[in-house]
């Protein structure tokens, strides 16, 4: 991390970004970029906007191509096809944990690299921002990958140039960090944003309620009130849309009033999204490059998703706006033979991420639907958990049915679909745990809520097919390891600072 912390390396990367966005003629007859100091790059407002205006392109590929679907597989919802578990071993044990998920795991690494350049940045434009939005957009996009980064690796450094921490930091600690950063960003973003890739105080309180919830207990900052009290601030503001199909629907706009934050794409490189490329079928995709479900099976839903989750009542419309059963072509073809011989390129399939704008036109690789941070529907949940925490179960039961369970039947809920208020809180979280991967499957919270519940190990050992076979996971493995080059970059990083089992 020294070297991606390194002031020197920081201002001139930054510096040529400048150089390669703006055209003004005052810049080329200025020093060469190398000579710009710290205080040069980062002392302009217009400096600043344009560098965090890169933030949020650099964060937006984390969320791109198979970086988008990585962090789902090794879940109880995603499972690898059966072709991409032969190609290598070290991107089998992210389903497999066995052996290869290790230190030198190069996707893991890559992940973790793809990060701490953004949070470094985003600590510099907070320390030099001249006004109180830039300095709020920049916090968003530090807490925002921060809370991820502490979810899944556990303790992390904590990068602010007024108290550097480059060593591993107590969780208590980054999480306050975190809570300090999103508190900051709600209280300073404006509530409306005219470019949607920007925050609004709302994503920053939707968020700051999400890390009160999430937070490890551990850390002392698990919050179910606080939580609450955020949630509230953000649920008036927005509405779920009437069909749950047409959040995913690309020909519609998918920034409606139901969303609070999403990753901007579109389906025209570099802004499309390719998530589809690597979500489809190999089967279609033999027979044509053009068939907008097409693909190559990294990501697909366990039996558990597609099938065992549904509880059987067939009016729930999210079954079929999430999960492609029907492989038939729109003209009519249906793939019988795959490139591959794997019988599970004919099975199931994500469908989210279809763009069917590319239908005949483009490969699928040219996807470019939105993808969804934060939503309406999944703080309602996460509201909805709380007052079940705090003992308010009736109330946590209304919440949903009224809310996303009705949209998800259509509107009205029969006796057979609606939640009994006079379930116990044990209940509520077994339902609420299928209710939520309903809802939001493959949109990137899984893995946390299997953490933050305590029902990784179980949960995933059972429902996640290449897991159970391999019978390798254990506890430890809901942490990923330090990579062991950031160990061999950054000093204060030692060989015993890893998460433990690795």
């Amino acid at each position: 991390m020294k070297q991606i912390y390194s002031s020197r390396i920081l201002v001139l990367v930054m510096s040529a970004t400048l150089l390669q966005l703006t055209a003004c003629k005052k810049f080329l007859d200025e020093k060469p970029s190398a000579s710009l100091t710290e205080e040069q790059v980062y002392g302009s407002e217009e400096n600043l906007k344009l560098l965090i205006s890169g933030l949020y392109n650099q964060w937006r590929t984390t969320r791109q191509d198979r970086s988008a679907l990585y962090m789902s597989m090794g879940t109880d919802e995603a499972k690898q096809g059966g072709q991409q578990m032969r190609e290598g071993s070290e991107q089998p044990a992210l389903d497999k944990y066995d052996g290869a998920m290790n230190a030198s795991n190069s996707i893991i690494a890559a992940e973790w690299n793809k990060r701490w350049p953004v949070i470094s940045a985003a600590a510099k434009a907070i320390y030099y921002s001249p006004t109180a939005d830039l300095k709020a957009q920049a916090s968003f996009i530090r807490g925002s990958i921060n809370f991820e980064l502490a979810m899944l690796w556990g303790p992390i450094p904590i990068i602010d140039l007024e108290n550097m921490k480059e060593s591993r930091q107590p969780l208590a600690d980054v999480f306050q960090f975190i809570i300090n950063d999103l508190k900051f960003a709600a209280e300073n973003l404006p509530p409306t944003q005219t470019d949607p890739k920007i925050p609004t105080s709302g994503a920053a309180f939707a968020l700051l309620g999400k890390v009160y919830l999430y937070a490890p207990e551990e850390s002392g900052l698990r919050d179910y009130n606080k939580a609450i009290e955020n949630f509230d601030k953000v649920i008036p503001r927005y509405t779920l849309l009437p069909d749950y199909a047409d959040l995913f629907n690309t020909t519609l706009n998918q920034n409606s009033s139901e969303i609070i934050y999403a990753f901007q794409f579109k389906n025209i490189a570099p802004d499309n999204n390719m998530i589809q490329n690597q979500a489809g079928s190999r089967a279609v995709a033999d027979l044509n490059a053009n068939v907008y479900f097409g693909g190559y099976d990294l990501a697909m839903p366990t039996p558990y998703y597609y099938e065992d989750v549904w509880e059987g009542l067939t009016g729930d419309r999210r079954r079929l706006a999430s999960i492609r059963y029907d492989l038939t072509l729109p003209d009519g073809r249906i793939p019988g033979l795959t490139w591959t011989g794997q019988a599970d390129e004919l099975e199931p399939h994500i469908k989210k991420f279809e763009d069917i704008r590319t239908q005949g036109v483009q490969p699928f690789w040219y996807s470019g639907g939105l993808v969804y941070y934060l939503r309406l529907a999944d703080i309602l949940l996460c509201k909805a958990e709380c007052l079940n925490e705090i003992d308010q179960t009736a109330d946590a039961v209304n919440l949903v049915n009224s809310t996303v369970r009705a949209r998800a039947f259509g509107g009205t809920l029969s006796g057979a679909e609606a939640w009994s208020t006079g379930m116990s809180k044990a209940d509520f979280r077994i339902k609420m745990m299928d209710e939520r991967v309903r809802e939001l499957g493959f949109e990137g919270w899984r893995r946390m809520d299997l953490i933050r519940t305590g029902n990784f190990v179980n949960y995933v050992k059972d429902r996640n097919i290449w897991a159970k076979t391999s019978g390798t996971l254990q506890e430890f493995h809901k942490r990923y390891p330090i990579p062991e080059s950031e160990i061999k970059q950054n000093e204060n990083i030692n060989p015993e600072d890893q998460n433990t089992g690795y």
